[in-house]
Protein backbone atom coordinates (compact mmCIF):
# COMPACT_ATOMS: atom_id res chain seq x y z
CA UNK A 1 0.00 0.00 0.00
CA UNK A 2 1.23 3.79 -1.16
CA UNK A 3 0.23 5.74 1.59
CA UNK A 4 0.48 9.96 2.10
CA UNK A 5 1.08 11.06 5.09
CA UNK A 6 -0.25 15.08 6.07
CA UNK A 7 1.49 16.07 9.68
CA UNK A 8 4.14 13.02 10.23
CA UNK A 9 6.47 14.54 11.76
CA UNK A 10 3.92 14.88 14.38
CA UNK A 11 3.16 12.93 17.28
CA UNK A 12 0.44 10.59 16.03
CA UNK A 13 1.38 10.79 12.46
CA UNK A 14 5.09 9.84 13.37
CA UNK A 15 3.68 6.55 15.30
CA UNK A 16 1.52 5.91 12.43
CA UNK A 17 4.42 6.67 9.50
CA UNK A 18 6.18 3.96 11.65
CA UNK A 19 2.90 1.19 12.15
CA UNK A 20 3.10 1.16 8.27
CA UNK A 21 6.23 1.21 7.50
CA UNK A 22 6.83 -1.93 10.20
CA UNK A 23 3.50 -3.32 7.93
CA UNK A 24 5.75 -3.44 4.45
CA UNK A 25 3.60 0.12 3.13
CA UNK A 26 5.09 2.85 1.60
CA UNK A 27 5.21 6.07 2.76
CA UNK A 28 5.67 9.67 2.25
CA UNK A 29 4.80 12.63 4.72
CA UNK A 30 4.04 15.61 4.07
CA UNK A 31 4.88 18.71 7.12
CA UNK A 32 5.40 22.16 7.17
CA UNK A 33 6.89 21.80 10.61
CA UNK A 34 5.00 24.40 12.38
CA UNK A 35 4.18 22.20 15.16
CA UNK A 36 5.64 18.90 14.39
CA UNK A 37 9.47 17.64 14.48
CA UNK A 38 11.94 17.13 11.98
CA UNK A 39 13.37 14.43 14.05
CA UNK A 40 9.91 12.34 14.22
CA UNK A 41 10.03 11.50 10.54
CA UNK A 42 11.11 7.92 10.25
CA UNK A 43 14.33 7.55 8.15
CA UNK A 44 12.61 5.39 5.55
CA UNK A 45 9.84 7.26 4.47
CA UNK A 46 9.70 9.90 1.84
CA UNK A 47 9.67 13.25 3.20
CA UNK A 48 8.48 17.04 1.48
CA UNK A 49 7.99 20.16 3.17
CA UNK A 50 5.03 22.09 2.54
CA UNK A 51 1.37 23.44 3.93
CA UNK A 52 -1.54 21.24 3.29
CA UNK A 53 -2.66 24.28 1.35
CA UNK A 54 0.14 24.25 -1.43
CA UNK A 55 -2.12 23.22 -4.17
CA UNK A 56 1.05 23.14 -7.02
CA UNK A 57 3.82 21.14 -4.55
CA UNK A 58 0.86 18.37 -3.51
CA UNK A 59 -0.80 18.38 -7.11
CA UNK A 60 3.40 17.69 -8.61
CA UNK A 61 3.39 15.10 -5.86
CA UNK A 62 0.17 13.39 -6.37
CA UNK A 63 1.19 13.28 -10.15
CA UNK A 64 4.18 11.73 -10.03
CA UNK A 65 3.43 8.95 -7.53
CA UNK A 66 -0.07 6.97 -7.74
CA UNK A 67 -0.95 6.30 -3.86
CA UNK A 68 -3.85 3.95 -2.50
CA UNK A 69 -4.65 6.23 0.41
CA UNK A 70 -4.44 9.77 2.26
CA UNK A 71 -3.97 9.41 6.17
CA UNK A 72 -4.51 13.40 7.05
CA UNK A 73 -3.40 13.95 10.61
CA UNK A 74 -1.92 18.35 9.84
CA UNK A 75 -4.03 20.18 11.90
CA UNK A 76 -4.10 22.13 15.31
CA UNK A 77 -4.98 20.37 18.23
CA UNK A 78 -5.16 22.75 21.99
CA UNK A 79 -8.38 23.17 22.67
CA UNK A 80 -7.67 26.63 25.06
CA UNK A 81 -5.67 28.21 21.76
CA UNK A 82 -9.06 27.45 19.54
CA UNK A 83 -11.29 29.24 22.77
CA UNK A 84 -8.82 32.68 22.25
CA UNK A 85 -8.49 32.43 18.74
CA UNK A 86 -10.55 30.42 16.61
CA UNK A 87 -10.19 31.79 13.33
CA UNK A 88 -6.75 29.97 13.19
CA UNK A 89 -8.53 26.57 13.77
CA UNK A 90 -10.91 26.76 10.88
CA UNK A 91 -8.31 28.46 8.55
CA UNK A 92 -5.81 25.28 9.06
CA UNK A 93 -8.48 22.78 10.31
CA UNK A 94 -11.15 23.21 7.98
CA UNK A 95 -10.62 25.47 5.23
CA UNK A 96 -6.82 23.86 4.38
CA UNK A 97 -8.27 20.43 4.58
CA UNK A 98 -11.14 21.31 2.12
CA UNK A 99 -8.10 22.45 -0.25
CA UNK A 100 -6.05 19.26 0.44
CA UNK A 101 -9.03 17.04 -0.57
CA UNK A 102 -10.18 18.94 -3.91
CA UNK A 103 -6.54 18.47 -4.56
CA UNK A 104 -6.72 15.18 -4.11
CA UNK A 105 -10.24 14.30 -6.15
CA UNK A 106 -8.72 16.38 -8.93
CA UNK A 107 -5.33 14.22 -9.01
CA UNK A 108 -7.85 11.00 -8.39
CA UNK A 109 -6.66 10.03 -5.14
CA UNK A 110 -9.90 9.51 -3.40
CA UNK A 111 -9.72 7.04 -0.31
CA UNK A 112 -9.28 9.23 2.90
CA UNK A 113 -8.34 8.09 6.70
CA UNK A 114 -9.58 11.45 8.56
CA UNK A 115 -8.24 12.11 12.20
CA UNK A 116 -10.73 13.74 14.11
CA UNK A 117 -11.76 13.83 18.03
CA UNK A 118 -14.41 13.00 20.43
CA UNK A 119 -14.56 17.14 20.81
CA UNK A 120 -16.89 16.32 18.45
CA UNK A 121 -19.28 14.93 21.26
CA UNK A 122 -19.02 17.84 24.11
CA UNK A 123 -20.01 17.06 27.45
CA UNK A 124 -22.03 14.16 26.61
CA UNK A 125 -25.33 14.43 29.23
CA UNK A 126 -25.12 10.80 29.28
CA UNK A 127 -22.98 8.78 31.94
CA UNK A 128 -22.74 5.62 28.85
CA UNK A 129 -19.80 5.11 26.44
CA UNK A 130 -20.16 7.20 23.33
CA UNK A 131 -21.26 5.78 20.37
CA UNK A 132 -20.64 7.23 17.17
CA UNK A 133 -24.25 7.94 16.41
CA UNK A 134 -24.16 10.11 19.92
CA UNK A 135 -25.04 13.79 19.08
CA UNK A 136 -22.27 16.29 18.04
CA UNK A 137 -22.08 19.43 20.39
CA UNK A 138 -18.38 20.33 20.79
CA UNK A 139 -18.03 22.90 23.50
CA UNK A 140 -14.82 24.63 21.59
CA UNK A 141 -14.11 25.74 18.46
CA UNK A 142 -11.12 22.80 18.13
CA UNK A 143 -14.27 19.93 18.10
CA UNK A 144 -16.02 22.10 15.61
CA UNK A 145 -13.51 22.72 13.26
CA UNK A 146 -13.16 19.00 13.24
CA UNK A 147 -16.57 18.72 12.43
CA UNK A 148 -17.09 20.60 10.02
CA UNK A 149 -14.52 19.30 8.17
CA UNK A 150 -16.09 15.46 8.51
CA UNK A 151 -19.46 17.38 6.95
CA UNK A 152 -17.05 18.18 4.15
CA UNK A 153 -16.15 14.51 3.74
CA UNK A 154 -19.43 13.16 3.66
CA UNK A 155 -21.09 15.66 1.52
CA UNK A 156 -18.10 14.48 -0.93
CA UNK A 157 -19.51 11.56 -3.33
CA UNK A 158 -16.40 10.86 -4.94
CA UNK A 159 -14.55 10.57 -1.75
CA UNK A 160 -14.35 6.75 0.41
CA UNK A 161 -13.31 7.94 4.07
CA UNK A 162 -12.83 6.53 7.20
CA UNK A 163 -13.19 9.31 10.16
CA UNK A 164 -11.30 8.00 13.15
CA UNK A 165 -12.46 10.24 16.53
CA UNK A 166 -9.69 9.61 18.63
CA UNK A 167 -10.28 9.80 22.56
CA UNK A 168 -7.55 11.03 24.63
CA UNK A 169 -3.84 9.74 23.03
CA UNK A 170 -0.99 8.25 25.19
CA UNK A 171 2.21 7.39 25.69
CA UNK A 172 5.23 6.77 23.48
CA UNK A 173 6.79 3.71 20.93
CA UNK A 174 7.54 0.72 22.93
CA UNK A 175 10.80 1.03 20.99
CA UNK A 176 11.12 4.93 22.32
CA UNK A 177 11.36 5.38 18.29
CA UNK A 178 8.83 8.56 18.60
CA UNK A 179 6.88 10.11 21.50
CA UNK A 180 5.76 13.94 22.19
CA UNK A 181 7.44 16.94 21.57
CA UNK A 182 5.70 19.97 22.49
CA UNK A 183 6.67 23.10 23.96
CA UNK A 184 3.33 24.10 24.92
CA UNK A 185 1.71 20.20 26.06
CA UNK A 186 -1.49 20.33 27.50
CA UNK A 187 -2.00 16.53 27.45
CA UNK A 188 -2.28 15.43 30.78
CA UNK A 189 -0.12 12.05 30.76
CA UNK A 190 2.75 14.48 28.89
CA UNK A 191 2.45 17.06 31.61
CA UNK A 192 2.74 14.81 34.43
CA UNK A 193 5.65 12.70 32.99
CA UNK A 194 7.97 16.22 32.68
CA UNK A 195 6.87 17.01 36.10
CA UNK A 196 8.08 13.11 36.97
CA UNK A 197 11.79 13.72 35.30
CA UNK A 198 12.10 17.40 36.57
CA UNK A 199 11.31 19.02 33.58
CA UNK A 200 8.49 21.02 35.58
CA UNK A 201 8.28 21.85 39.09
CA UNK A 202 4.31 20.99 39.41
CA UNK A 203 0.93 19.58 37.39
CA UNK A 204 -2.26 21.76 37.65
CA UNK A 205 -5.91 20.00 38.21
CA UNK A 206 -8.05 21.80 36.36
CA UNK A 207 -10.95 21.51 38.22
CA UNK A 208 -12.02 19.01 40.75
CA UNK A 209 -16.19 19.96 40.92
CA UNK A 210 -16.83 18.33 37.76
CA UNK A 211 -20.23 15.76 38.42
CA UNK A 212 -17.51 12.71 38.72
CA UNK A 213 -16.85 10.12 41.77
CA UNK A 214 -13.99 11.97 42.81
CA UNK A 215 -14.64 15.71 41.20
CA UNK A 216 -12.14 15.52 37.95
CA UNK A 217 -12.79 14.96 34.34
CA UNK A 218 -13.03 11.57 33.58
CA UNK A 219 -11.27 10.47 29.85
CA UNK A 220 -10.52 7.04 27.72
CA UNK A 221 -6.83 7.01 27.38
CA UNK A 222 -5.78 5.03 24.34
CA UNK A 223 -2.25 4.23 23.61
CA UNK A 224 -0.59 5.77 20.66
CA UNK A 225 0.92 3.02 18.95
CA UNK A 226 -2.39 1.06 19.42
CA UNK A 227 -4.11 3.84 17.90
CA UNK A 228 -1.60 3.72 14.83
CA UNK A 229 -2.35 0.18 13.95
CA UNK A 230 -5.98 1.45 14.07
CA UNK A 231 -4.87 3.52 10.77
CA UNK A 232 -3.22 1.03 9.41
CA UNK A 233 -6.37 -1.63 9.64
CA UNK A 234 -8.47 1.67 8.68
CA UNK A 235 -6.72 2.06 5.34
CA UNK A 236 -6.89 -1.41 4.11
CA UNK A 237 -10.11 -1.74 5.15
CA UNK A 238 -11.12 1.21 3.13
CA UNK A 239 -9.23 -0.16 0.37
CA UNK A 240 -10.65 -3.27 0.28
CA UNK A 241 -14.05 -2.21 0.76
CA UNK A 242 -14.38 1.14 -0.57
CA UNK A 243 -16.79 1.44 1.87
CA UNK A 244 -16.98 4.88 4.05
CA UNK A 245 -17.52 4.82 8.31
CA UNK A 246 -17.02 6.90 10.88
CA UNK A 247 -15.11 5.18 14.55
CA UNK A 248 -14.40 5.70 17.63
CA UNK A 249 -10.68 4.90 18.85
CA UNK A 250 -10.21 4.66 22.54
CA UNK A 251 -10.03 1.59 25.18
CA UNK A 252 -13.68 2.06 26.27
CA UNK A 253 -13.08 2.54 29.61
CA UNK A 254 -12.85 5.96 31.87
CA UNK A 255 -10.09 7.44 33.91
CA UNK A 256 -10.02 10.36 35.94
CA UNK A 257 -7.11 12.97 36.79
CA UNK A 258 -6.89 12.06 39.59
CA UNK A 259 -6.34 8.37 39.06
CA UNK A 260 -4.02 9.24 36.57
CA UNK A 261 -1.99 11.08 38.61
CA UNK A 262 -2.17 8.27 41.33
CA UNK A 263 -1.02 6.24 38.71
CA UNK A 264 2.30 8.39 37.93
CA UNK A 265 3.43 8.56 41.22
CA UNK A 266 2.90 4.70 41.64
CA UNK A 267 5.36 3.97 38.27
CA UNK A 268 7.53 7.05 39.09
CA UNK A 269 8.21 5.85 42.75
CA UNK A 270 7.92 9.14 43.95
CA UNK A 271 4.80 11.76 44.82
CA UNK A 272 5.14 14.71 41.64
CA UNK A 273 4.01 17.92 43.04
CA UNK A 274 0.37 18.64 42.43
CA UNK A 275 -1.87 21.81 42.59
CA UNK A 276 -5.42 22.52 42.35
CA UNK A 277 -6.35 25.34 39.83
CA UNK A 278 -10.15 26.23 38.25
CA UNK A 279 -12.29 24.21 34.94
CA UNK A 280 -10.75 25.29 31.50
CA UNK A 281 -13.21 26.80 28.77
CA UNK A 282 -14.51 24.11 26.52
CA UNK A 283 -13.02 20.75 28.93
CA UNK A 284 -15.70 18.24 28.84
CA UNK A 285 -16.36 16.59 32.34
CA UNK A 286 -16.46 12.90 30.87
CA UNK A 287 -15.59 11.50 27.60
CA UNK A 288 -15.05 7.45 27.22
CA UNK A 289 -15.64 5.68 23.73
CA UNK A 290 -18.27 2.98 22.87
CA UNK A 291 -15.41 0.99 21.21
CA UNK A 292 -17.99 -2.14 19.53
CA UNK A 293 -17.74 -0.79 16.08
CA UNK A 294 -13.91 -0.52 15.94
CA UNK A 295 -13.53 -3.92 17.53
CA UNK A 296 -16.75 -5.61 14.85
CA UNK A 297 -15.63 -3.15 12.11
CA UNK A 298 -11.81 -3.70 11.52
CA UNK A 299 -11.32 -6.86 13.67
CA UNK A 300 -8.92 -4.71 16.23
CA UNK A 301 -7.24 -5.58 19.18
CA UNK A 302 -5.12 -3.58 21.67
CA UNK A 303 -1.93 -4.09 22.62
CA UNK A 304 -1.12 -1.53 25.10
CA UNK A 305 -4.89 -1.22 27.06
CA UNK A 306 -2.96 -0.81 30.30
CA UNK A 307 -2.53 2.56 31.63
CA UNK A 308 0.25 1.70 34.00
CA UNK A 309 1.99 0.90 30.41
CA UNK A 310 0.91 3.97 28.54
CA UNK A 311 2.29 5.94 31.48
CA UNK A 312 5.60 4.05 31.62
CA UNK A 313 6.98 4.31 28.10
CA UNK A 314 5.80 8.38 28.37
CA UNK A 315 7.68 8.48 31.60
CA UNK A 316 10.33 7.13 29.36
CA UNK A 317 10.05 9.20 26.41
CA UNK A 318 11.00 11.98 28.65
CA UNK A 319 14.01 10.50 30.31
CA UNK A 320 15.48 10.16 26.69
CA UNK A 321 14.48 13.84 26.15
CA UNK A 322 16.45 14.56 28.47
CA UNK A 323 19.59 12.80 27.20
CA UNK A 324 19.36 15.06 24.38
Amino acid sequence: MKTLLTGGAGYIGSHTSLALLDAGHDVTIIDDLSTGNKELIPTQANFVECNINNISVITNLLQKQKFDALLHFAGYIQVEESVSNPEKYFKNNTENAKILFDTCVENNLTNIIFSSTAAAYGNPISTKPISENDLLKPLNPYGESKIKTEKYLQNNSQLNFIILRYFNVAGADPKMRSGLISKNATHLIKIASEVAVGKRNKITIFGDNYPTPDGTAIRDYIHVSDLADIHVNAAEYLLKKQQSEIINCGYGKGFSVKDVLTIVNKVNEKKINIEKGKRRAGDSSMLVSDVSKLRNLLNWYPKYDDLNYIIKTAIDWEKKLLLK
